[in-house]
């Protein structure tokens, strides 16, 4: 009968112990996924703001030597990320290829002209910076024109606000939900062990005493929970790139560095907290009220 009690008892604490960590690892879990999206939430943005185009179109009349110079003063200019000349020819070859005909031979001469296609640095993907842009690059006499959606710029900028304001709000709200449950999870265990706390207290044992075996589990059982959680992370991000290999671009090993920690932190820190004023509470009620939570 001892031996089989013993089985029993031993079989509910490995129970406890699984169903703490498997609780812990999936809120954890959540809480990864929305830092990885708030550390992620700055690098899309500048993604798409620096796709947004910008064409200098230049005169017809431009010497080698003035397109030369042009390219080197684009090229170490503050707003320019990227560069890229595009001949007459090749802008005709483009739109023939989306017109679906030659309208060079139709019309018996080429009437594009040579441009730059120009990708913005993120900071300087809005409006009043492209008004300012544009009229700096007026001055130069070889520039014919300057061109960029005004409306899209608007649109990308006013959308990139919106959706900061939407996931600044969920991130606050699944942050509270996320550690209320951690909250729950281990207040849960701690009640399981709230006689134990009592007669602990009863027979002289300290306040530290009593908190210090509970704290030390639970910081534990956070620790393995963050683990778990990092590894899911990391299968999550791997079968993401492989996937969707457009986001190799945005693979940055700092961010994920940080993101690890904020989860080891997280799962540490938040156990200890919950178990330390978990145990706190019990510590502090009488013993008959043990039987009326």
């Amino acid at each position: 009968m001892y031996k089989n009690n013993e089985k029993y008892s031993h079989r509910k604490i490995r129970s406890s112990f699984f169903s703490t960590i498997i609780s812990l690892s999936l809120v954890l879990f959540v809480l990864g996924l929305l830092g990885l999206v708030v550390l992620n939430a700055k690098r899309l943005s500048d993604y798409v703001k620096e796709n947004i185009g910008l064409s200098i179109i230049l005169n017809d009349s431009i010497k080698d030597a003035e397109m030369m110079l042009l390219r080197k003063q684009l090229d170490i200019a503050p707003f320019v990320k990227e560069a890229t000349f595009v001949t007459k020819e090749q802008a005709a070859a483009s739109l023939q290829k989306d017109l679906g005909e030659d309208f060079v031979k139709f019309l018996g001469y080429n009437p594009l002209l040579s441009s730059f296609d120009i990708k913005l640095k993120a900071e300087f993907a809005n409006n009043d910076s492209l008004a300012a842009i544009e009229k700096r690059l007026m001055q130069n006499t070889n520039i014919k024109e300057v061109y960029y959606q005004k409306s899209l710029v608007n649109v990308i900028n006013e959308n990139v606000r919106k959706i900061s304001f939407v996931l600044l709000a969920f991130c606050i709200l699944l942050s509270v939900i996320s550690i209320a449950l951690i909250d729950n999870t281990i207040r849960l265990y701690i009640y399981s062990k709230r006689f134990i706390i009592k007669t602990m207290q009863l027979v002289g044992a300290t306040h530290a005493f009593i908190s210090k075996p509970f704290i030390i589990r639970s910081m534990w059982n956070g620790f393995y929970s963050a683990l778990i959680t990092i590894a899911l992370l990391m299968a999550l991000i791997v079968t993401a790139q492989n996937n969707f290999p457009e986001l190799i671009e945005l693979q940055d090993i700092n961010l994920f560095i940080e993101l690890f920690i904020m989860v080891m932190l997280a799962g540490v820190g938040i156990t200890f907290i919950s178990t330390y004023f978990a145990v706190k509470r019990f510590l502090k009620i009488q013993t008959d009220e043990l039987y009326q939570l």
